[in-house]
């Protein structure tokens, strides 16, 4: 199999884990709404009960997420998660904090009280979408690192990539574009959050609260990515000569990826109309509760042509803005054929995980989300 088309299947199965992490941010979103949808400490419970049905499923995709960007683009691995360390080390504490949450707010001898680890939920709530959408918005807006493969015969600091200054990663939240696409993220993760929390606590007073929310989250997640995206229509972007590796800077180059990759368009204004069905749908309809589904789908289909956006068409995935011949593509931060060759193997047994996860969650939702659920059982 062609080298190229192992580094572009490598890339989509990457971007399809990333699609599937943000919509699975809806755990997020709902706990960062525990002290909205729940006014009672009951319902507070049914909600904190009900995302704790899932919470592993979004860790999990995180990690699974990570490990393959290591394993299929190691280069990007190492420049991003160990030069930008203190922005992931920031997400990857908030992630477990929640993980001690879930699992002491309401054991015997909890010497912090319950308020205080459902506050943790609510901290990992906001912050795990906002600093995840930011860290995503520099594939299009660029980091500040330098790649020097040489560095690789130092005997002492055989480092090949490093960050051009001292806040490693946290220079991110500097630029207003990466926040406004991150607080997209956190807008939509509670989105969702409502929709799930719709869908999956049977209560009215909860559901209620969660419909009114929605309205509050979907508005400002609208403004906020719109903004994104028809900035990043206009911008420049960076490309790079397929035959020569040389990287310039295009004017338009997200715009002309929308417009030669026009299948992936279509599937983006698909995913666009489901999100925003599954919305309205909810909205009008107050005996709806499924629209988590068709705005789920639709996030997926969105995000997923946003991540193949920023990598295909011979697009630098993750610009450098100290060194434009630093920036990342899938053809110089790669695995070796042989690896990718072994993967992708070992990739087609992924339909089977995807069943397993299908069985999972209809087997997690057997039973319902009720005041009476909460009251008896193993609960949160």
């Amino acid at each position: 199999m062609d080298y190229s088309i192992l580094q572009h299947y490598w890339w989509f199965l990457v971007s399809l884990l990333g699609a599937l992490l943000v919509f699975l941010l809806f755990v997020q979103g709902a706990n960062s709404l525990i002290f909205s949808l729940g006014k009672t400490p009951e319902e507070r419970r049914m909600v904190i009960n009900s995302t704790g049905r899932k919470w592993e499923l979004t860790f999990t995709t995180l990690v699974t997420f990570g490990g393959a960007f290591f394993a299929s683009f190691p280069l990007f691995y190492s420049t991003s998660f160990g030069g930008a360390y203190w922005l992931w080390m920031i997400i990857l504490f908030t992630f477990v904090m929640q993980a001690v949450s879930y699992e002491f707010q309401n054991k015997l001898g909890n010497l912090l009280g319950t308020r205080t680890f459902q506050w943790m939920l609510v901290i990992n709530g906001i912050l795990a979408p906002l600093l995840l959408g930011g860290a995503v918005a520099t594939f299009f807006d660029g980091s500040n690192f330098i790649v020097d493969k040489m560095n690789i015969t130092q005997e002492l600091q055989p480092v090949i990539s490093r960050w051009a200054n001292l806040s490693h990663g946290l220079d991110a939240l500097l630029d207003p574009w990466n926040l406004i696409f991150g607080f997209a993220v956190f807008f939509l993760a509670r989105m969702l959050g409502t929709l799930y929390i719709i869908n999956n606590v049977n209560d009215e007073a909860v559901r209620s609260q969660a419909r009114k929310q929605l309205m509050y989250a979907t508005v400002p997640f609208l403004v906020f990515f719109l903004s994104f995206l028809v900035r990043m229509l206009c911008k420049d972007g960076f490309a790079y000569d397929p035959a020569t590796g040389i990287i310039a800077i295009e004017p338009y180059k997200y715009l002309h990826n929308f417009l030669d990759m026009w299948y992936l368009t279509i599937i983006f204004l698909v995913g666009v109309v489901l999100v925003l069905g599954g919305v309205i749908a909810t909205v009008l309809k107050k005996d709806f509760i499924r629209g988590i589904w068709p705005t789920g789908i639709g996030v997926v289909l969105v995000v997923l042509v946003l991540f193949l956006m920023a990598g295909w068409n011979n697009t630098a995935y993750y610009p450098s803005n100290v060194d434009l011949q630093s920036s990342l593509t899938i053809a110089n931060s790669s695995s070796s054929p042989f690896t990718l060759k072994t993967m992708s193997v070992v990739s087609l047994f992924i339909p089977f995980v995807l069943a397993y996860i299908v069985v999972a969650w209809r087997a997690l939702d057997k039973k319902e989300i009720t005041k009476d659920e909460v009251s008896q059982g193993d609960v949160y």
